[in-house]
């Protein structure tokens, strides 16, 4: 096809649908005449087209406006051209990567031991490896001396520098600490080791760095010139959550002009400033700034040395917790000193709109993340003053969509402005915008600059399993997709067979371009049978057959089911008698005999304290609730007659559980807060308050730092337990999906 092989002028989104497919690296070869395409022309005609004709009339891309329970609840189906049904914003995309692993033998026998190594990680390259020098996971951390580069690889556990700032997508980083070289990525203690480093600070000759989960400050004097190079100074201190001067608890941002030190103590909310630059270790800081109580959780720093900035995701001010910006105009010399003013950002068109880091030009101008890039003449004097010019982000009129998140980071370097993505990618512009829809020049980290780098390599955000024995699932609220391998992997970093996308982005129309289409973010998952449900936000979806081929479901309830209304869906599961969905904000767990399809009632709906996920394994039904630290377990038995639960855990037991399953009367707990899974022989026994039979992801009960080492986990979230493996799913701050075998 002359469109795969690039003799034929390409369309505006075909590329990018053909990189979701088959990657940019074959793409690429096949442009290059390194590779005949051969089954990648049935896949460029199906991209053509997706992209000319409505979605839902393909197999690459469907629509399903789900059973009306006006119409009396009967399955839609796929929505077919000229049924009525087809609703161009709810549409579900479906690719097929072109994938080969090993599949799982099974036949697994005895049971979990505390501290076992987990046997393969998927959402990763694998244990203990990185993919290499440019597979970013999550870079942050940016800053430079003008002409070195550094940036901080977050889950990666290492900082990577570039001695001459990168001009070209595939210039290798030079040197990298933490590591002893650019695949490992285990974490550690030691002064050449670290464990989730956030930001990193130069002035040319001195280097500091946030070892955020060691709670410390590596600091080198001299700019290091070796991988894993020991730091000189450590700064380390965090004992608990009250603001002090020697009180460094997950410190996130740092800044530094050689003379001055200043580090965001995330933890204690406050920030600590060293007057003059720290000489030895655990020297404490000179200042304390705490907003007057309204530093939240402070996350990034920045000053020119004459002002200071510092974004925070949980700022306390005008009574509510809101990210936003502290502004000191002058850089503050006095305890406490008040801040000036407080901004959010400039567009504020997200829900919950972002807080500001950045950077200043050689001219004084700031250039600023936050939901897109900002850029003022000036540093900003009062919480009126606009930027001269903003990025049209999330991809409007043109604009470039920076994905946003935790770990973006801007550093200008002469004229050249770097920017790190949530989609793990180095973006880089080689001027300093001049216009609102000015588009990067490259990027590293990912095949072109439209693409999401964790995608590409199939690293999901927030994973949850579920597993028959046969096949796995995984859905993810954050990536707002279903991930499917028709058969058990038994190795790291298996592709999926399928990918069932529930928002996604098309370039063929100006005014609706990288605009979400569709919107669903499943929260959790259930499996039993052939019957397979996602719930999340106020949708439910339900195939009555495995979605193994990509086919659609037979359910799509959006709002409610009959005369049940939807809020926050937050769990569901189901078993031979019953089918329960918990609804978070309404404090509800709804219980139907059978498959919901609009033509029957629940019969019977529970109480519970914002209920999170679900799960029954025909005997009990745990309800699981993150803020009430604990799950409620029912005997299914008694669910109709309104049997009264037991309660598992609770405040001082479980820090923040995301999930409990049960599965043939065993019991699993992800200890989310504490980056462990509890596991029980016997429902029993945790009932009775019996310690648990084995803790995975920790050597011990006390033994709680996460981290993503082969026999530790971080903030584990939900598992599944097919009866010969345990799949856990890691949240937010990693994305691991971690298989442990029994015996």
């Amino acid at each position: 096809m002359g469109l795969l092989s690039g003799q034929s002028p390409v369309p505006a989104g075909f590329d990018q649908c053909m990189v979701s497919q088959i990657g940019g690296a074959l793409l690429g070869a096949i442009r290059n005449g390194q590779q005949a395409g051969g089954a990648e022309n049935d896949l460029a005609a199906q991209c053509l087209l997706f992209l000319q004709v409505p979605p839902d009339s393909l197999q690459v891309g469907g629509g399903s406006t789900g059973p009306d329970p006006a119409d009396g609840g009967q399955p839609a189906g796929p929505a077919q051209p000229g049924s009525g049904n087809y609703v161009p914003a709810e549409t579900i995309m479906v690719t097929y990567p072109s994938t080969s692993y090993p599949t799982a033998p099974g036949g697994t026998s005895g049971f979990f031991t505390t501290a076992q190594n987990a046997d393969i990680t998927l959402s990763a390259f694998g244990f203990n490896d990185t993919g290499g020098s440019l597979k970013f996971n999550r870079p942050s951390g940016l800053t430079s001396d003008g002409t070195r580069l550094v940036m901080t690889d977050v889950f990666n556990n290492r900082v990577l520098i570039w001695n001459t700032s990168p001009t070209h997508a595939n210039q290798a980083p030079d040197l990298v600490l933490g590591q002893p070289n650019f695949t490992t990525n285990v974490p550690g203690t030691g002064r050449h080791q670290m464990n989730w480093p956030m930001s990193a600070s130069t002035d040319g000759t001195r280097l500091v760095v946030t070892d955020t989960n060691n709670d410390r400050i590596l600091i080198w004097t001299d700019f290091p010139t070796s991988n894993a190079e020991p730091a000189d100074i450590v700064l380390s201190g965090g004992v608990n959550a009250q603001p002090a001067k020697n009180n460094i608890q997950w410190p996130w941002g740092v800044w530094t002009d050689g003379n001055r030190l200043a580090v965001a103590s995330t933890g204690s909310g406050s920030v600590l400033i060293w007057n003059s630059f720290p000489t030895y270790d655990g020297q404490p800081a000179d200042l304390l700034l705490t907003g007057s109580g309204a530093l939240g959780t402070p996350r990034q720093i920045t000053s020119d040395g004459n002002s200071l900035m510092v974004g925070d995701h949980n700022a306390a001010t005008g009574g509510q917790s809101d990210p936003g910006t502290f502004f000191w105009t002058s850089f503050p010399s006095a305890d406490n000193q008040p801040y000036d003013f407080f901004v959010v950002d400039p567009l504020g068109e997200k829900m919950s709109a972002p807080w500001l880091r950045g950077d200043f030009t050689d001219d004084g101008r700031l250039v600023m993340m936050g939901d897109t890039l900002h850029i003022w003449d000036d540093t900003p004097q009062s919480a009126s003053d606009r930027p001269a010019l903003s990025n049209n982000g999330q991809g409007k009129a043109g604009g470039y969509d920076f994905r946003w998140g935790d770990y973006s980071t801007v550093v200008v370097v002469g004229n050249r402005v770097y920017i790190t993505s949530n989609g793990s990618t180095l973006i880089v512009y080689d001027s300093i915008p001049t216009t609102a829809t000015q588009q990067p020049d490259f990027v590293l980290g990912a095949s072109g600059l439209y693409v999401d780098g964790n995608m590409e390599n199939f690293v999901m955000s927030n994973p949850v399993p579920a597993s028959n024995g046969t096949s796995l699932f995984a859905s993810s609220d954050f990536d707002d997709k279903l991930f499917v391998w028709k058969n058990l992997p038994d190795s790291s970093a298996s592709t999926p067979d399928v990918v069932y996308h529930f928002c996604w982005f098309r370039d063929d129309d100006a005014e609706r371009r990288n605009q979400c289409e569709g919107n669903f973010s499943p929260w959790d998952n259930t499996l039993h049978g052939d019957t397979f449900a996602l719930a999340g936000r106020d949708r439910l979806m339900i195939w009555t057959e495995l979605p193994t081929e990509g086919n659609l479901p037979a359910y799509d309830f959006e709002g409610g089911v009959g005369s049940v209304s939807f809020d926050e869906l937050t769990g569901v599961a189901m078993d031979d008698d019953y089918f329960y969905v918990a609804d978070k904000r309404a404090n509800l767990v709804y219980v139907w005999a059978g498959i919901p399809d609009g033509t029957h009632e629940p019969v019977a709906t529970l109480s519970a304290s914002q209920p999170t996920r679900l799960s029954s394994d025909g005997t009990w039904l745990a309800v699981n609730s993150t803020m009430g630290h604990g799950t409620q377990l029912y005997r299914v038995d008694q669910i109709a007659t309104s049997g009264a639960p037991s309660s598992v855990g609770g405040s001082g037991t479980f820090n923040l559980p995301e999930g409990t399953t049960v599965d043939n009367g065993h019991l699993f707990v992800a200890d989310t807060g504490n980056s462990q899974l509890l596991v029980w022989r016997n429902v029993s026994d945790a009932i009775a308050g019996r310690s648990a039979d084995a803790i995975l992801g920790a050597s011990g009960a006390s033994d709680t730092l996460p981290e993503i080492s082969r026999n530790q986990m971080f903030w584990p979230a939900a598992a599944s337990f097919d009866g010969n493996y345990l799949w856990v799913g890691e949240r937010k701050f990693s994305g691991r999906l971690v298989r442990f075998s029994p015996g």
